[in-house]
């Protein structure tokens, strides 16, 4: 039986331990030896209004997570009598949920501070708040303060929630008062990477039906790669099934209806529809509003026939918790996807100011909750290759490896990103440049991990030295995880790195964090498939202007995943599948890359560290997908 967590020694039911308590000692020993460490490059402002009306979630305990643990691996294990036995809610309610006492007890405190219980999630593990400043820091000694950064005012508490003893047993974490925007969609445009001077995006009025053409692709084009045609012939169409999108940022549906329109689908105009928590993320280019669209417009173009709810917040760490909470909570998707994430480093005391390793733990929380229900859950693993936190966009840091999160997290299956085969001359890597006389193109022969040091060679050797370091670090993200202990299920998969020796975070010469090394952590990611933006699509947003093409990153694979999960889901019979990671680990076993496997064996580039080799690395994962293998895989594994 698979478990979650990295444990060997231990008996089967001790084996589903919170991973997270694994490596707290870990954690804790680091963080020991390291001051408090102010949130990089803020301006305090100085003490928040205490009159002023703030918001924050109070997320709840699991009551036994070590069973709610066992439960999920159970649902994956075709020995277990819990095989594919997904709960509704009102089970997991009544098997996991606090009970209404406690609820009654943690809202009975709030109102003697004056905060109000605006709402309680059904699946009472979440508690909607609003008070004043002043509440929240009497109830939670917390200090809020104002900040500046980039030009953008914010607050949030200098420190962590003190939890009175008599809820420490009941609340998990108090996610805010905050509404500083942490996250990053997973999206990246040829055209505009980190700024590099290549050019605007290109409008056009694409084709229908598949393009054939590199940068110009869109679902169809998808549908030939990874074979996913035989399904369409053979009527599935994610029919039945229900796709979520969690987001934030809000967008304009009418994109989506335009794109699959233009590509030549015909879908139900009445198939979205769009869920605002917290009222909803900004509607706006610099939000992300064009993530969005794309996000939609994939995962409804994978599986034209299913519906779609776009779950949308704001971007803070209540708005990003809450959504996957409320969906959890309504329970009406059969999978979901994000493509926003945030370096897994900045939830250390060293490096994010504030020690959020109980916010970890209540994603993971409602991770466990998603795949207890049968929802399957994808999460993009980041466009900065195997360094993660060295994002070119905002890159405080000397180069480390490290990985995203949520991706990292071993109760989600992790979206890693490819390279299809193309051919491309300097000035079509560069606008501007001049293809100099008797330089061979670049050629990507072989679908390969996705790192653009490919183009970097290239460029340094044919044009000149001054393009060294141009590209870094954007690939397919991958690696090892220092806070989540290597899964059950990737422990028999050969490959499986360790996190390796002698890295450190390193801001402005000061050692803000040594990462822990040859830790056996969560390897992503699971699966990759096209993200290379040059290889890439087309994205209709309208605040991008309309139709522009060269667009990739693992924000793309992350809904793809999501529309073939709905197409699976119909293949056998509309049930729900859960978790993938164990049943994808089971298959590369079973089957490993032969004629009847579902992987497609990704053996060559590499993601400026993790190479393509014969077999899982943290570059590709197990590798591409061949759709229609998989769902067969998945019917006679029923």
């Amino acid at each position: 039986m698979g478990s979650l967590t990295f444990l060997k020694s231990r008996s089967p039911r001790e084996c589903f331990k919170p991973a997270v308590v694994a490596v707290l000692p870990v954690i804790f020993a680091i963080l020991l030896q390291l001051p408090a460490q102010a949130s990089l490059s803020d301006q305090d402002l100085g003490p928040t209004n205490g009159t002023q009306i703030v918001t924050a979630s109070l997320v709840l305990n699991v009551r036994n997570l070590d069973a709610l643990e066992s439960f999920v691996a159970s649902t994956q294990d075709r020995n277990s009598r819990f095989y594919h036995q997904f709960l509704s809610l009102p089970e997991f309610v009544r098997k996991f949920a606090p009970d209404s006492a406690q609820i009654v007890a943690i809202t009975q405190y709030l109102n003697s501070f004056g905060i109000q219980a605006t709402e309680v999630y059904a699946n009472n593990l979440l508690i909607r708040t609003t008070g004043s400043v002043d509440a929240f820091n009497k109830a939670f000694a917390f200090s809020i303060h104002d900040f500046s950064k980039t030009g953008e005012r914010f607050h949030r508490p200098l420190q962590e929630a003190t939890i009175p003893a008599s809820l420490k047993d009941a609340v998990l974490a108090v996610v805010g008062p905050s509404d500083e925007a942490h996250f990053i969609s997973h999206k990246l445009s040829r055209n505009d990477f980190a700024g590099l001077p290549l050019g605007k995006p290109n409008l056009l009025v694409p084709p229908k039906g598949a393009t054939g053409v590199p940068g110009q692709y869109n679902v169809f084009d998808f549908a030939k790669f990874y074979d996913i045609n035989p399904l369409y012939d053979a009527g599935i169409n994610g029919s039945g099934r229900t796709i979520g999108i969690a987001t934030l940022a809000a967008f304009h549906p009418s994109d989506a209806y335009s794109y699959w329109n233009l590509v030549g689908l015909q879908v139900d105009q009445h198939r979205i529809q769009v869920v605002k928590v917290d009222g909803g993320g900004k509607l706006s280019a610099k939000a992300g509003s064009d993530e969005t669209s794309l996000d939609v417009e994939q995962s409804g173009g994978v599986a034209p026939g299913a519906n779609i709810i776009v779950y949308d917040a704001p971007n803070s760490n209540a708005g990003f918790i809450d959504l996957f909470y409320k969906a959890a909570s309504d329970n009406l998707v059969d999978s979901l996807s994000t493509s926003w994430g945030e370096s897994e480093v900045y939830y250390f005391k060293a490096v994010g100011g504030v020690n959020h390793i109980g916010l970890l733990r209540a994603f993971h929380s409602v991770f466990l909750e998603l795949a207890a229900q049968g929802i399957s859950t994808f999460a993009s693993a980041g466009d900065s290759g195997a360094y993660d936190a060295n994002v070119k966009y905002n890159d405080p840091f000397n180069n480390f490896l490290s990985v995203d999160y949520p991706a990292s997290d071993p109760a989600i299956a992790a979206a890693g990103g490819t390279t299809l085969p193309i051919t491309l001359t300097p000035s079509e890597i560069v606008s501007g440049v001049t293809n100099p006389p008797n330089v061979p193109p670049l050629v990507v022969s072989t679908q390969q991990v996705w790192g653009w040091d490919y183009l970097q060679n290239y460029m340094v050797k044919y044009v000149g030295p001054k393009y060294e370091n141009f590209f870094f670090p954007g690939g397919g993200g991958g690696g090892v995880s220092i806070f989540w202990s290597l899964p059950g299920y990737q422990q028999q998969t050969t490959g499986i790195r360790q996190s390796e020796p002698g890295q450190s975070v390193i801001y402005k010469d000061q050692v803000l964090l040594n990462l822990p090394a040859n830790f056996p952590g969560r390897n992503l990611p699971d699966v990759a498939l096209n993200a290379d933006p040059y290889s890439g699509y087309v994205v209709v947003s309208s605040v991008l202007g309309g139709v522009s093409d060269g667009w990739g990153g693992t924000s793309f694979v992350a809904p793809q995943l999501n529309g073939i999960s709905a197409l699976v889901s119909q293949a056998i019979g509309g049930r729900r599948i859960g978790l993938w990671n164990p049943m994808l680990y089971r298959f590369q076993q079973v089957y490993g890359y032969g004629k009847v496997s579902p992987f497609i064996d990704i053996t060559h580039g590499d993601n400026w560290f993790y190479y393509g080799v014969p077999g899982y690395e943290p570059g590709a994962g197990l590798g591409a997908l061949d759709v229609t293998k998989l769902a067969l895989a998945v019917f006679f594994g029923e």
